[in-house]
């Protein structure tokens, strides 16, 4: 079976590089494009499933872009996920307007990008939306709406500690320490210290009732969450 191809058009390396393994680790084929005229190019050649388009690149905008592609009958129906960044509420409207099917603000959290990228792939092979349920003992995380319910009982918490308590149920029985979490959950560019990760977690332990004594720390490294029925 052939693996589904995305195409990340950006001029960053490292967001390239970002994208590419994140995506690449989750199944995908990635492809990469520095600029637009690159870009273009290699949707014509490669026709991915997915385009993910930066808005500033150094020879035209993203804007151009999407509405080059959308025009063109050939490609116009490959989906496309638009970086944009926090500032840039304006260009997000704008880029939708022009056919984007989607945006990714940076700098954006790892999960959220790929939930992102699996339900705009998703729609555009016009699947029925089949909600992602993630379960841990009695907890439930329904990943499309962001929602954690413990013994049927919704609990309310911040995206951050949602994003941890996602990724420590993923990792589940793994080691995970504190750096590889700021990076995965804060986002690429975030610069706290690791005692972030501790203070969420505390927080995260907290609202989860006797299920945070399964966050176990690991002395000097980080977390892990034990594998369900193991004390």
């Amino acid at each position: 079976m052939l693996r589904e191809r995305i195409l990340v058009i950006d001029d960053d390396v490292s967001i390239q590089k970002l994208v590419s393994d994140v995506l690449t680790e989750e199944g995908f084929s990635v492809i990469t494009a520095s600029c637009g005229e690159d870009g273009i190019k290699k949707v014509h050649h490669s026709k991915p499933n997915l385009i993910i388009l930066d808005l500033r690149l150094p020879d035209m905008d993203g804007f151009q872009i999407c509405q080059t592609l959308k025009k063109d009958k050939s490609v116009s129906s490959i989906p496309i996920i638009m970086l944009t960044v926090k500032s840039a509420k304006s260009s997000t409207v704008a880029g939708l307007e022009m056919g984007a099917d989607d945006y990714i603000v940076k700098p954006f959290n790892q999960e959220e990008m790929v939930a992102r990228v699996k339900t705009v792939l998703r729609r555009a092979r016009g699947e029925e939306k089949i909600e992602e349920i993630l379960k841990y003992g009695e907890l439930s995380l329904n990943l499309d709406k962001h929602t954690v319910f413990l013994r049927n009982k919704e609990i309310e918490l911040t995206p951050i500690e949602f994003n941890l308590l996602h990724i420590l149920i993923n990792k589940k029985g793994h080691v995970l320490n504190r750096n590889f979490l700021l990076e995965t959950v804060w986002g690429y560019e975030y610069f706290g210290t690791t005692r972030t990760v501790d203070v969420h977690i505390g927080r995260l332990r907290e609202k989860i009732g006797p299920l945070g004594k399964k966050i176990e720390t690991v002395e000097g490294v980080g977390y892990r969450l034990v594998d369900e029925g193991k004390d």
